[in-house]
């Protein structure tokens, strides 16, 4: 019973809205599908639904990258994404 109350205020406490929170959220989804696909070569609809996942995120991370560099350069380095363009 504790357990599931603190897992609820926890819940809470995170903004699920944050451009953060969906680009990480996205990229979960994305890397829980490719042991899917490895098994599942033709499965044209999950690999739709995956590519507009990806696009998805595509835009939030050019959206964060234009309105707060340092943000965007962080995350992409927490999730090993992309790599950062840092000499």
């Amino acid at each position: 019973m504790v357990k599931k109350n603190s897992l609820i205020i926890s819940k809470k406490n995170q903004n699920t809205g944050s451009v953060e929170f969906q680009i990480t959220s996205f990229t979960k989804k994305i890397r829980a599908l490719v042991p899917h696909f490895e098994l599942h070569k033709k499965d044209y609809s999950s690999q739709r639904g995956l590519r507009k996942m990806l696009e998805k995120r595509r835009r939030l991370l050019s959206y964060l990258k234009k309105k707060n560099v340092l943000r965007y350069q962080r995350l992409i380095t927490k999730l090993h994404i992309r790599k950062s363009n840092q000499h």
